[in-house]
């Protein structure tokens, strides 16, 4: 496996919700705050088949080049676009059949990451290796406000469906520690994925029979 020189800082902070794995360990390292506030989002409606985009895989193959002293890094293995939902009441609607849903964000609250894993991590390590790797628009989560008026045309004899959330992505992560002397190789020390939030939010439409 090749190393490359770049080693991603740790150092992100405390508004989020960390998921660990029996076998598994996970800690928050409280730094710094990488909240994203309601004055740095931004609005984005009904992304078409934003969740229906495929997996990509990424190189793993990050890490220090000099391996003379032990160190540990982050690898983003995985990216996919994904909706995290807001999940409370007065952010999600149904209606029809057919019509006009008009809708607005009636209670604010705060979507959080939620990251899980086996070994030793911290979720804050992972967010800030997936905001180099994956989008800089990532956070540790992200404030929602009410407001937000939005209204989707419903087609006949449908239910029109309208949640409304954070345009964010789930990740698959590794944690190596390097070998040591002269070897230079990686140790996977842990393992898992993340749901993470980002500065972009708004409605996500669809539709059901019934």
């Amino acid at each position: 496996m090749g190393i490359r020189s770049r080693h991603a800082a740790i150092g992100v902070a405390t508004a989020f919700i960390l998921i660990s794995a029996t076998a598994g360990h996970a800690s928050a390292d409280e730094s710094t705050d990488s909240s994203i506030t309601a004055d740095e989002t931004t609005d984005i409606n009904d992304r078409q088949d934003w969740d229906e985009d495929t997996e990509v895989q990424l190189p793993d193959q990050d890490g220090p080049l000099v391996c003379d002293t032990p160190s540990t890094w982050y690898s983003i293995t995985s990216k996919k676009p994904y909706h995290v939902p807001s999940g409370w009441n007065g952010t999600k609607f149904k209606d029809g059949p057919g019509g006009t849903m008009t809708v607005s964000v009636t209670k604010s609250g705060t979507i959080s990451a939620e990251v899980g894993g086996t070994g030793d991590f911290t979720a804050s390590g992972i967010i800030a290796k997936a905001k180099v790797t994956v989008s800089s628009k990532i956070g540790g989560s992200v404030t929602i406000t009410t407001g937000h008026q939005y209204a989707h045309k419903i087609a006949n004899n449908k239910y029109g469906h309208l949640q409304y959330g954070s345009w964010g992505y789930k990740v698959s992560w590794k944690r190596y520690r390097s070998a040591g002397g002269k070897n230079c190789g990686g140790v996977k020390i842990g393992q898992g994925t993340a749901t993470l939030p980002t500065s972009e939010t708004g409605w996500k439409y669809w539709e059901t029979s019934s």
